[in-house]
């Protein structure tokens, strides 16, 4: 898709730079290269140093973007959980599945070992944020009591979780994994309804200070006037 003639040129040049760093990631992973991107965006590599700083601030536009389009459904009222919630996750799986998000995880995963500083970054940058944000909009709606009070940041987590399932190991692996939309929007909808309901304002919780209580040890006594030998068989 070109861009729109009705945004500026720097708006122009910094979408047609994401575009190009969203395919060499796929295609080449953590060893893209400012030169490989200006290459492939028709602009020279000093004009990419000016409006970005370095390839990681490349790299953090490119997240920033894409955490924005991804949380535009949090940006609603929490008067509506469900339907906020469903918003967000249909959009989330819809990322997931991506062919070139896919193929990119892939390639990252292989060679995060190789650039341990990037792949953090990606991480913090990227997930953290997303956690962060997703934690931010549910503290909201346990202060106004359309949820159940309780840890945010742990919510939030558990909810991307249930939201992802075994799909990206599906992909990983090479396996059939929820490619349609029906398939997603279903799994979406049990996943909501099931932090939901796990989240509901009415649901009994007793708090967890992160002890287990002991089991409980039911001893039998033995009728009135009886013993029962230590070696005795039945």
């Amino acid at each position: 898709m070109s861009p729109s003639p009705a945004l500026s040129v720097i708006e122009q040049r910094r979408l047609r730079v994401h575009a190009a760093v969203r395919e060499l990631l796929s295609e080449q992973g953590f060893k893209v290269s400012m030169e490989a991107v200006a290459a492939r965006a028709g602009c020279s590599k000093q004009t990419l140093y000016a409006q970005f700083g370095n390839k990681q601030g490349l790299l953090r536009s490119l997240i920033e973007e894409h955490l924005d389009l991804a949380t535009t459904p949090l940006a609603r009222d929490v008067e509506d959980p469900r339907g906020t919630l469903l918003a967000f996750a249909v959009q989330h799986l819809e990322h997931l599945c991506d062919p070139s998000v896919m193929a990119t995880n892939r390639l990252l995963t292989a060679e995060a070992h190789h650039f341990p500083q990037e792949a953090q970054s990606l991480y913090h940058d990227g997930c953290d944020t997303l956690q962060q944000r997703l934690a931010d909009w549910i503290g909201n709606a346990m202060r106004q009591g359309r949820l159940r009070h309780d840890e945010p940041h742990f919510a939030a987590e558990m909810l991307l979780g249930m939201i992802a399932g075994l799909d990206l190991e599906r992909q990983r692996f090479g396996v059939a994994h929820r490619a349609s939309d029906a398939a997603r929007q279903r799994w979406a909808r049990f996943a909501v309804d099931a932090f939901l309901r796990a989240f509901s304002p009415d649901a009994k919780h007793r708090a967890d200070d992160g002890r287990t209580d002991p089991p409980t040890v039911v001893r039998l006594r033995a009728p009135a006037g009886r013993t029962t030998p230590k070696n005795s068989k039945t």
